[in-house]
């Protein structure tokens, strides 16, 4: 099955991979690829690259939300053979080389099995590479305050809790927010549908993650390319407030 790519405004474009997303910023002939999926995603990676007429030779850089493995997946093999730097926030770098590992247990997993889907996002995750041992062998601090020089120019936003280092991405000229697992918009376990924080198995650190959706509500835009589900239009203030919300 192919990735799910589409374009949100000029040079960004959002792509479905198998339950997680990531962005492809372009200028020029140059990429910025934010996430990369699951393991198992490296092939629809590579393609949604090629599709929007790019190359993995062209990605300038790949920045990490978080170093979970649905989002870390085909970021060391990008960096190991092409060279390509992986960046992420300071508090995640580590989290990135696998010095440890916050990701929901098996064990958690289990115990919430009985919850409607997910037994079979389990399987999902566990078939892509969920529990793999993907580390980044030199993640890297982002290269300096606000506006990245890098294609898109994405403005770094600790938002914590999920992970303790979740970063979201503002492109602040096109309205845009990429909001990793921040603040999402649908996930296989979840019932909801629309603005939302993931289940609570899910963070690191549920009240940080709740407070950072006062992060979220401060950041301008019309438009959330979240981590999971369909890209949201719309006020991310809005947005922002509806998930805390339903997760009262």
């Amino acid at each position: 099955m192919r990735a799910d790519i589409r374009q949100v405004a000029d040079g960004v474009h959002l792509v479905h991979g198998s339950n997680t997303n990531w962005v492809i910023l372009t200028e020029g002939d140059a990429i910025t690829l934010v996430d990369t999926g699951y393991p198992g995603d490296r092939e629809k990676v590579l393609a949604s690259l090629s599709a929007v007429g790019g190359s993995p030779e062209a990605v300038t850089a790949v920045l990490i939300t978080h170093a979970h493995n649905d989002h870390l997946g085909s970021a060391e093999y990008l960096s190991s053979t092409y060279g390509t730097p992986v960046y992420t926030h300071e508090e995640e770098v580590p989290h990135a080389r696998r010095d440890f590992l916050h990701q929901v247990t098996i064990g958690k997993v289990l115990r919430n099995a009985w919850r409607p889907g997910v037994a079979p996002w389990a399987v999902h995750a566990l078939r892509s590479g969920g529990t793999d041992h993907v580390p980044v062998t030199k993640p890297q601090l982002f290269p300096g305050k606000g506006a990245l020089d890098l294609p898109g120019r994405p403005v770094p936003v600790h938002t914590p809790g999920h992970t303790a280092g979740h970063c979201a991405f503002h492109l602040p000229q096109a309205g845009i927010v990429i909001s990793g697992d921040g603040l999402v918009s649908g996930h296989p376990t979840s019932r909801l549908a629309g603005p939302q924080l993931l289940p609570d198995m899910f963070h690191r650190e549920r009240s940080a993650a709740l407070a950072s959706l006062d992060i979220f509500e401060a950041l301008s835009g019309d438009v959330l390319l979240p981590g999971h589900g369909p890209v949201h239009r719309g006020s991310v203030r809005e947005a922002a407030q509806r998930a805390r919300e339903q997760a009262a």
